[in-house]
């Protein structure tokens, strides 16, 4: 039975929705947490959750296969205990605030988390018994067949029968439209199955969801059919009562105005926002569009978006983009009609502006940018001041980037106290408790990135920040680390020569240096260093830093791979300063110096929906372009800065990042492997239509606008548009630049329009991880291959069942798509790999992220990153990782001329093994100590849901939205 140790493990009530994930607690605040959930027996009665139950069940299962000697074992003792903690988490996972199980629904995890410890003959004779105990209770009411008892709630505090004609109504409109496989039965089936008498109408209606939900991993369409029973309750919860799906335009139109008013009242909008004409804004709402959400978008919209007053929403899918749409267009001279085209492009998902301004568009304290990015000087006053900022851009904003190349290595003489520098690592820990400590009151997790140059004294220390062994003190698992690195010392690496460290307080002007100018100077310094004129300085083997590098990466996931020339050689502004580090999610690479605070807002178009015959839309991608740029024009305007060298450096500048997602998604519409030339050359159109069609954009908008004040002297200004920038960095490397330079767009022509109207913007792309708003829009995020094509999503608002409707659709059109195969897909944790028939070009097609072999993704960045004016968010895939396969990766994106890479993501030894007993399956990934930098959620196993379990997310955290 459930021991006191085993029973202390289970998780906190601190946080129910990350129940799965808490640490240890006491057996008085376990029972707490088991306080908030029931289970329905099969007679009806309603009784306490006790998890010892679970193992004694567990128990019995064992005892019944190897006896009671066997079973009596101390492992077997803690079999059961672990099997009995991961059921728990499992359940509680299915209902993070509390709720009522089915006694059927704790069997189901039972079997399955006896099947995923691999104790098969005890699952079969836990099912056998489960069986057998089926046809014992079936034989015994056999006979007498009594109706269905009258079942009572509570709604509006009066005890009334439950109207199941209308629960039926409800729940058939939700699948009115979504096909013949989708059908009503088996929801009302499921969620009368979980209610009891006198159960509150809400917990009708919320059983009515989680039953719909239980059910994607059967189809993915019934997502849809959740979100709409979860629309249900969100339209009753701020209209105050339900509204008939036909009625929802009149009730849209006469509730905007309201809404507006009201959160202006509350202090949550900005009044400017009741100067519109709300009533023409509140017409062109479009409730269809409600529709669209598939359930994990629309959950993620109602936890964390929709504005509330004392925790009761206010706010509609629909008036929650013309919100945002108003807040964007308060500087417009028509306002309304330009709020109305902002309206139609974030509405229609075809373009979604980022997290941070969709949670702020139209508030009181719009801070609607993403990226923020810093350099730290060589004195205490500036150091403090830096760490100071960084709290204050925290506490409003979204990630931060610091430079902290300039600080002093360890050893360095201070002239002050005429003492030694303790190095730049001490500082670097109160950066990380800085980040922990300043987290917007609670919201989201503080985000920063560290970065630092290779040729820093410190750096051997550096890379071993985020190791779990060594002195605590000067270690930071909080934050995160990237390597800067410049293209000298990559040359040493393979022509495998020296590498000298310098204290940067002996070599100032290096931090400031790129290309021949940078080589020039660190040979010198070099020399005078051989002749023992720079101290302190230390010579390494080139390649045995860059082992190290690649090692630290491989067990701590950091610090990551970021190339300095690249960065500033192709950078649009080399007039105006460097570019000294990349932000949190590596895709921003814009100026930063002692006066000016590097700024930049995102957000992307989404691919899929700018299809047409086979490849890209250009008219359409055009238009929604068109407006995605004024709108992130708009921003820098009308954002709210917590630093004042912040503003100063977007209003000189004015970048912006468009990106892009959903590039899986157009894969699969064109039937196109991510793992093949014809992959490589749509992320090359692709991406050339898109950046094409931003700078022409961009040049409308100066033309209408105005010049951004720096222009003048900028590559802009000389004729030299990004792709040109390729022959750029040749020279300047003195080759190393291997990369297609082939064009299909009118480039001339956008040439002669720059020279004639110049650019309103510094930069304009940049392709951040879109972790959030993908999940809103209901596409795979940015340009990341599929992770599994049965997962689960982990994110602030739960755990969500995502499986992949592309295949589904396909497997059904072949008549493959079963129980069968859902289970299969389950057991090999969504790859098809290991599943002979399927066929193999299906195979191929929906191929999982660690199945597609990491070159293809290096490939098709390099092709997008010609076009690009910033960078790209790039996670790294690598199956079976090795020490050469990681030289030879990271070497590859080098030449290929990427400017960053992002998270490495490798299977660890223990799945690889795993991998081979399962005919090379590749995409299970857990979090013991051989997996680098995944960021992952403990999976445990659940009836509903499979093993894979991942974040994707730009921090091991689900709240970051720092750049989505």
């Amino acid at each position: 039975m459930q021991t006191a140790s085993s029973t202390a493990h289970l998780s906190s009530p601190s946080s129910l929705s990350n129940a799965h994930t808490t640490g240890a607690v006491s057996l008085a605040t376990a029972s707490a947490v088991f306080a908030h959930y029931q289970i329905i027996r099969r007679n009806g009665a309603v009784v306490p959750f006790e998890p010892s139950k679970i193992a004694v069940a567990l128990m019995k299962a064992f005892l019944a296969v190897h006896g009671t000697q066997g079973a009596a074992s101390a492992s077997v003792r803690e079999t059961v205990d672990g099997l009995t903690q991961n059921v728990v988490r499992a359940l509680m996972r299915s209902r993070p605030g509390g709720g009522t199980f089915h006694i059927e629904d704790v069997q189901d995890h039972v079997e399955l988390g006896l099947m995923r410890g691999g104790h098969h003959e005890v699952a079969r004779a836990y099912v056998l018994y489960r069986e057998r105990r089926t046809q014992e209770r079936a034989h015994q009411t056999q006979a007498v067949l009594p109706t269905e008892p009258a079942l009572y709630v509570i709604d509006g505090g009066q005890r009334v029968p439950l109207d199941l004609n209308r629960l039926q109504y409800l729940i058939e409109d939700a699948c009115k439209g979504l096909g013949q496989d989708i059908k009503a039965d088996p929801i009302v089936a499921e969620t009368k199955r979980n209610l009891y008498d006198g159960v509150p109408i809400e917990e009708v209606y919320k059983a009515s969801i989680l039953a719909a939900r239980t059910l994607i991993e059967k189809d993915p369409d019934y997502t849809y059919a959740t979100a709409r029973l979860l629309l249900h309750t969100i339209v009753k919860e701020v209209l105050g009562e339900e509204v008939p799906s036909s009625d929802m335009a009149a009730r849209y139109a006469d509730y905007f105005p309201q809404f507006i008013k009201k959160g202006v009242q509350n202090d949550l909008l900005d009044e400017k926002l009741q100067q519109f004409d709300l009533a023409r804004l509140g017409a062109v709402l479009k409730p269809e569009r409600d529709l669209q959400f598939d359930y994990l978008g629309l959950q993620t919209l109602y936890d964390r978006y929709f504005l509330h007053v004392r925790k009761q929403r206010i706010e509609l899918p629909q008036a929650f983009f013309m919100r945002v749409a108003m807040g964007l267009a308060l500087n417009e001279i028509d306002r309304e009609a330009r709020a109305i085209e902002f309206y139609e492009v974030l509405s229609s998902f075809d373009f979604m502006s980022s997290t941070p301004t969709l949670f702020n568009s139209g508030t009181l304290r719009s801070q609607l940018s993403s990226c923020y990015l810093t350099t730290v000087p060589d004195d205490l006053d500036g150091i403090y001041e830096s760490i100071k900022e960084n709290a204050l851009l925290s506490k409003f904003a979204g990630g931060l980037g610091n430079d902290w190349t300039r600080v002093r290595a360890m050893g360095a003489h201070i002239k002050g106290t005429n003492g030694e520098s303790q190095g730049v690592v001490p500082f670097l820990k109160v950066v990380n408790d800085t980040a922990v400590a300043v987290n917007q009151g609670g919201k989201r997790k503080g985000a920063v990135c560290t970065y630092l140059e290779t040729w820093h004294l410190d750096i051997e220390e550096f890379l071993e920040l985020r190791k779990n062994t060594g002195d605590d003190r000067r270690r930071t698992h909080d934050m995160n680390t990237a390597n800067w690195i410049p293209d000298l010392f990559m040359k040493r690496v393979m022509e495998k020569g020296d590498w000298t460290l310098f204290s940067p307080n002996n070599v100032p002007d290096l931090h400031d240096l790129f290309g021949a100018d940078f080589e020039r100077a660190y040979i010198a310094y070099e020399a005078q260093a051989e002749r023992g004129e720079l101290k302190p300085s230390r010579k390494v083997a080139a390649s045995d830093l860059w082992r190290k590098m690649l090692t630290m990466l491989f067990e701590t996931g950091h610090p990551w791979i970021t190339f300095k020339d690249a960065c500033n050689v192709r950078s649009p502004q080399q007039h105006a300063g460097v570019v000294h580090s990349s932000n949190l999610c590596t895709e921003i690479t814009l100026n930063t110096s002692d006066t000016e605070t590097a700024v930049c807002n995102l957000g992307s178009i989404n691919l899929l929906l700018h299809l047409k015959d086979g490849g890209i839309d250009h008219d359409k991608l055009q238009r929604t372009v068109k407006t995605a740029m004024r709108m992130l024009d708009n921003v820098i305007d009308i954002n709210y800065y917590a630093v004042k060298k912040a503003r100063d450096s977007n209003m000189r500048h004015r970048p912006v990042g468009l990106g892009i997602m959903g590039f899986q998604d157009a894969l699969y519409t064109l039937r196109v492997p991510y793992a093949s030339m014809e992959a490589v050359e749509f992320a090359d159109h692709s991406m050339e239509a898109v950046c094409y069609h931003a700078y022409w954009a961009s040049t409308e908008l100066a033309r209408e606008r105005g010049r951004y004040a720096s222009y003048k002297g900028s590559l802009w200004d000389q004729g030299i548009l990004p792709p040109d920038t390729l022959d750029m960095l040749a020279h300047a490397r003195g080759g190393y630049v291997e990369v297609d330079r082939s064009a299909t767009l009118d480039w001339d022509a956008l040439r002669q329009k720059i020279a004639q109207d110049g650019m309103r913007n510094s930069n304009c792309v940049a392709i951040a991880p879109t972790a959030t708003i993908s999940n809103i829009i209901g596409v795979d995020a940015s340009i990341e291959p599929c992770f599994g094509n049965l997962s689960v999503k982990s994110n602030l608002s739960g755990e969500f069942t995502v499986i992949n409707s592309y295949l589904v659709k396909d497997l059904k059109r072949l008549g493959l798509w079963d129980d069968v195969m859902v289970m299969d897909l389950k057991h090999f944790d969504g790859s098809l790999r290991p599943i002979d028939r399927v066929p193999q070009d299906m195979k191929a097609l929906y191929a999982t992220a660690f199945e597609v072999e990491t070159l293809w993704l290096v490939e098709a960045a390099a092709r997008r990153q010609k076009w690009i004016d910033q960078a790209q968010s790039l996670n790294i895939y690598m199956a079976g990782a090795s020490g050469k396969k990681l030289d030879e990766t990271y070497k590859l994106a080098w030449l290929r001329g990427l400017k960053t890479t992002y998270y490495l993501r490798t299977t660890s030894a223990t799945q690889v093994e795993k991998s081979t007993g399962r005919t090379g399956q590749l995409n299970a990934v857990s979090m013991s100590s051989g997996v680098a930098g995944i960021s992952v959620a403990q999976a445990a196993p659940a009836a509903d849901v499979p093993a894979t379990d991942i974040k994707f997310c730009a921090i091991d955290d689900p709240g970051c939205e720092a750049c989505q």
